[in-house]
């Protein structure tokens, strides 16, 4: 692999002004590709991560701001993608999680959380893939995490919109199978399953743990993990953003379909 196997090519990474969608579009950056950042933030704050972009790399960046929520919105931020020439990654890392009881769930939670992990991926792919097809290379990664193969309590519209967005990759990966070529790369469809990754969406359960441990940052982290990650190691996001890039090597063109854990032996259990 070479930095110029994926020169030129250009990347929309949904959610990457901070954690694992920032590591993975600086890995593409570093790689020589365009990227377009997206996420919750303002055009100040979105110019600044675009010019770690190109600080990175890449030979463009630009920032949009559509709401993954908003259908008409993430319509408006594909016609532009379009008007840039088309995207040949697509990385749907956008997602928001709410702890709750099932039966404490409300309507608007489940809409909510559904409507960004989910239905914002599902529109960014079916916008993306048929151009992917038609070039002969296209890379889908869909950030699924571990709650898209195994459930925890308190987490009922997270774990579904995960789920979901499991089977959601496998269809299109089917559909698109034998787009391409060995040589053009083909298009390929997978998940990356993140277990406890440095990350601010695992905060709010940081700061419970330590609530329980008198305080204790560490003792948190540590309770958290001993629960569930066999490996006692949290990832950190630099290490999603280096198995991203290689999904996207011409050379992972038969890897497709898969979802793969990261998550320290937590779905071996």
């Amino acid at each position: 692999m070479t930095r110029d196997d994926l020169a030129g090519k250009t990347a929309l990474v949904t959610g990457s002004v901070q954690g694992i969608g920032l590591a993975i579009a600086k890995a593409l950056a570093a790689a020589g590709v365009r990227v377009a950042v997206h996420g919750l933030a303002d055009a100040a704050q979105g110019e600044a991560i675009c010019a770690e972009m190109r600080q990175a790399g890449a030979p463009e960046a630009r920032f949009f701001g559509a709401d993954m929520a908003d259908e008409d919105a993430v319509g408006a931020m594909m016609d532009a993608l379009e008007d840039w020439g088309g995207i040949d990654i697509l990385v749907n890392n956008a997602g928001i999680q709410r702890t709750v009881p099932l039966a404490e769930a409300t309507p608007e939670t489940w809409n909510e959380i559904l409507s960004v992990n989910l239905t914002g991926a599902f529109h960014t792919m079916r916008r993306a893939m048929p151009g992917m097809a038609a070039r002969g290379y296209g890379r889908v990664i869909n950030i699924a995490s571990v709650h898209g193969l195994v459930a925890s309590v308190n987490k009922a519209p997270y774990v579904a919109s995960k789920f979901g967005l499991v089977g959601l990759s496998r269809v299109a990966a089917l559909e698109y199978a034998d787009a391409g070529s060995r040589a053009a790369g083909g298009v390929t469809v997978n998940c990356i399953c993140p277990g406890w990754t440095e990350t601010a969406i695992i905060e709010p359960q940081i700061e419970a743990r330590a609530a329980e441990h008198g305080g204790d940052r560490d003792a948190g982290i540590a309770s958290l993990l001993s629960e569930k990650q066999p490996s006692r190691r949290t990832s950190d996001p630099a290490e999603i953003g280096a198995l991203a890039l290689w999904l996207c090597h011409p050379i992972a063109h038969n890897v497709t379909g898969t979802s793969i854990p990261v998550d320290g032996g937590w779905t071996c259990q």
